[in-house]
């Protein structure tokens, strides 16, 4: 299968996450003919502020926070405020080295998994080259690739809204310098099994590096479902990154990471600020990854209250992708923008408008509380379709 080419536009200066949310709604898509993105940053209107009592859905953030652990060690760390972060970022290395069983120099950390899509992307693409990914997928790597003149093209889902992982590899010239893979994926919430994955790495040319993106690894129930990290630092072609915005609920701290070979890694590393972390996200980072019955709880509690949910929209006649990860996309049967609009009239944000899924709304998995908000705003701005009928 052909892919599409990106036309990301041009843009000056950096966004903020959530300009860079807005920026990617106002464009509608990703492919050739596409809107391009606005002259500049500041053209794209940013999200307004929201009132107290907000129900945040639309990041895919953990509502219940980091371990408290974590956030003990964040009180600790105003002893290291004075300091630069050196000792206490060689400590996270180790620990991340010794948790994924590999060696401190595989391992590149980032101010969010963000920063080290943006390594990535000035490491490995240039003037002449393409990034292939999913449509749609998480976009940053498509939208950084501007910076280096880069030719993103991007590839559909599946019909059951999966990576086409052979039409992306037929997509992917020898002149490709990256190969993004989105797994689980986001907005979908679907996974690539690893049979497919082991396949896909084979196929695709040799010389290009595939990029994948694991922020969701830790809600993945699915048996075909496996990691790539045990294999990364051993393939010079793949990168895995991981980020501890999610299941540790450090995302407003920002800090990811990625493992990959020695050069691999060091390749990175030539793009990577010094000190681009913070001593107390860095200590957070510690406690959080050896605080392992917090976040079995963490998923248990958040993989619970989305099988509740998904069970009381199924039961209202809606259709919901099944999804191994901390959101849901939900199909509504019309357009999302007025339903997007009219959740926020009701204070509750949720996930943006996608171009290639014009019908499907993004809902990040909250408290029990929220959700039962959330359903009964859904059943007032959407009702549910009757016998035989299709969402409305």
């Amino acid at each position: 299968m052909a892919g599409g080419e990106f036309d990301g536009g041009r843009t000056t200066g950096w966004l903020t996450r959530r300009q860079f949310a807005s920026v990617l709604g106002a464009v509608a898509g990703a492919v050739v003919g596409s809107t391009a993105l606005p002259a500049t940053a500041s053209a794209a209107a940013a999200a307004p502020d929201y009132p107290e009592g907000t129900l945040r859905l639309d990041s895919n953030e953990n509502p219940y926070g980091p371990s408290p652990r974590a956030l003990a060690a964040l009180r600790r760390a105003r002893d290291e405020a004075a300091r630069y972060p050196d000792r206490i970022e060689t400590r996270l290395v180790e620990a991340l080295a010794r948790h994924h069983h590999v060696e401190p120099e595989s391992i590149v950390l980032g101010c969010g998994s963000g920063e080290v899509l943006r390594m990535a992307d000035l490491a490995f693409l240039s003037a002449g080259r393409c990034v292939v990914a999913a449509d749609p997928t998480f976009e940053a790597v498509l939208l950084y690739a501007r910076v280096t003149q880069a030719r993103p093209v991007t590839v559909p889902l599946t019909a059951d809204f999966r990576h086409d992982l052979p039409g992306m590899a037929a997509a992917c010239p020898e002149s490709a310098g990256l190969i993004y893979v989105c797994n689980p994926n986001n907005p979908t919430g679907t996974i690539v099994t690893r049979n497919a994955l082991h396949a896909f790495l084979e196929a695709v040319p040799a010389g290009v590096t595939v990029l994948v993106d694991e922020a969701y690894h830790d809600f993945a129930e699915d048996p075909d479902y496996a990691s790539l990290v045990p294999i990364a630092a051993t393939r010079p072609d793949l990168l895995v990154v991981r980020t501890f915005s999610k299941i540790h609920g450090l995302a407003g701290m920002r800090l990811g990471y990625g493992v990959g070979t020695r050069p691999l890694a060091d390749a990175l590393r030539a793009h990577q600020l010094w000190s681009n972390t913070n001593a107390a996200v860095l200590e957070a980072a510690i406690a959080s990854l050896a605080d392992t019955d917090h976040l079995a709880d963490q998923k248990r509690r958040i993989n619970g209250e989305k099988a509740r949910l998904v069970a009381t929209l199924r039961s209202e006649g809606r259709r919901v992708i099944p999804s191994e990860t901390n959101f849901v996309m939900i199909d509504m049967g019309r357009d999302v923008a007025p339903v997007i609009a009219a959740f926020r009239d009701r204070r509750i944000l949720v996930g943006r408008r996608f171009r290639s899924m014009p019908t499907w709304l993004r809902l990040s998995i909250g408290t029990p509380r929220e959700m039962d908000a959330f359903a009964a705003a859904l059943r007032e701005i959407v009702p549910p379709p009757g016998p035989g009928e299709a969402p409305a």
